[in-house]
């Protein structure tokens, strides 16, 4: 009976290793890489095949390793404005324009001029550019919010509205708003930041009250 289930384990820890080759997260790449060390440990005791065990026992405690160090890892997180006009801006705009054409299909590069906007650095690396409008009654539509593909661990989402709260209230934010979510894990994201889904007017929003 074990020694027909063992398969299972074979074909699961090697999803994981695949999925871990093609994740370009390094905090996903570990986890997956351990859930792949795990079930092929399973599948060495199930067939008692040795090397693989002690090979997946190593690697285990590798990725483990590693695990830890990256959440135990201090990192530099600030948060600089810019106007909209700058080259720096517009130049992070054009390369990454595809990949943000997915997140926020409507966003227009001119509207930056008349917004509130600021970059996230992490360890002096850009990972996020920001920009939302502002009403004169608080409310932020949150227009771009785009963070880059290897930093989208919660992390960048956290230092803006949870360490940078203070400097949001201090540019009159009431009101953090989405009007429109069409990818699915920048809603899965923004659900995790703590915003929550409101009926106003017949239209659905989603909402993080910040003051």
């Amino acid at each position: 009976m074990l020694q027909q289930i063992a398969p299972y384990f074979g074909y699961l820890a090697s999803i994981c290793l695949v999925l871990a080759i093609v994740i370009n997260n390094d905090l996903k790449f570990r986890w997956f890489s351990t859930l792949g060390n795990i079930f092929f440990i399973g599948y060495a005791i199930l067939l008692s095949t040795i090397p693989v065990l002690i090979t997946n026992g190593i690697l285990l405690g590798i990725n483990v390793y590693y695990l830890v160090k990256i959440y135990r890892k201090q990192e530099n997180f600030d948060l600089l404005e810019f106007m909209g006009d700058e080259k720096l801006a517009q130049k992070f705009l054009a390369y990454y324009q595809q990949d943000i054409a997915q997140y926020f299909p409507s966003f227009i590069p001119g509207a930056l001029k008349a917004n509130l906007n600021f970059v996230v650095t992490r360890d002096l690396v850009i990972a996020n550019m920001f920009s939302a409008k502002i009403t004169a009654n608080g409310d932020a539509y949150v227009e771009l919010n785009y963070t880059l593909k290897k930093f989208r661990d919660y992390k960048v989402g956290r230092f803006i509205f949870e360490k940078e709260r203070d400097y949001l209230i201090s540019k009159g934010i009431k009101r953090l708003v989405y009007t429109g979510i069409p990818h699915k894990s920048h809603l899965n994201f923004i659900k995790v930041m703590g915003f929550c889904n409101s009926i106003e007017n017949g239209k659905s929003f989603y909402v993080k009250n910040i003051s």
